[in-house]
């Protein structure tokens, strides 16, 4: 069987779709959103102080302000926009084999990033809703060392179903996988 049209040189042969979907683009802030809100808050409102004052001393001293309390006010403009942003601009796929995120961002461009889903794949189901099903962890570098990032299918509606068709995926490398030794052995 060939590959559906736009998939070609991307599956493997024989690899099959058996799921694709868009996560839900609402606004949601999360506990470290709020933060970062607030922080930003705080900038802006200490550059706007810092502004008024200035400006009651008389001349253009003040403007300076303005460089500080626009960036704050895109602090909390990325801490609230940035991820459903991302999120309208993602599409999800799941073969027998890989899950699949596909995005098209402005500067980073288009990306299509694949996880092999395997018996030693850790999935979880962050119920919702909207769902999210975790299947894999990136590491991401910070000044002071580095941290562990989930990735997985973002806020859908299908959640459950998705991590049931994951689960089963497991299942059957499980089983290939003991085929596979059973061979091994005879030869």
């Amino acid at each position: 069987m060939s590959a559906p049209t736009g998939w070609e040189g991307i599956l493997a042969p024989g690899e099959n779709i058996i799921w694709q979907g868009r996560p839900d683009g609402a606004i949601v802030l999360k506990p470290r959103n709020i933060l970062t809100v607030i922080f930003g808050l705080f900038f802006a409102g200490f550059a706007l102080f810092w502004m008024v004052m200035a400006a009651s001393a008389g001349g253009g001293f003040w403007m300076f302000g303005l460089i500080h309390f626009s960036v704050g006010l895109i602090i909390i403009f990325v801490a609230v926009f940035a991820g459903p942003y991302r999120r309208r601009n993602s599409w999800y796929t799941l073969t027998d084999r890989q899950a699949i995120i596909a995005s098209d961002l402005p500067v980073l461009g288009k990306k299509l990033q694949s996880w092999p889903i395997t018996t030693t794949s850790t999935l979880s189901l962050i119920q919702g809703p909207p769902d999210t099903v975790v299947f894999a962890e990136k590491t991401k570098r910070t000044k002071n060392g580095s941290r562990q990032i989930p990735v997985g299918f973002e806020r859908i509606e299908d959640g459950r179903e998705v991590y049931r068709m994951m689960r089963d995926i497991q299942t059957n490398a499980a089983a290939r996988d003991l085929l596979a030794a059973k061979k091994d052995d005879a030869t």
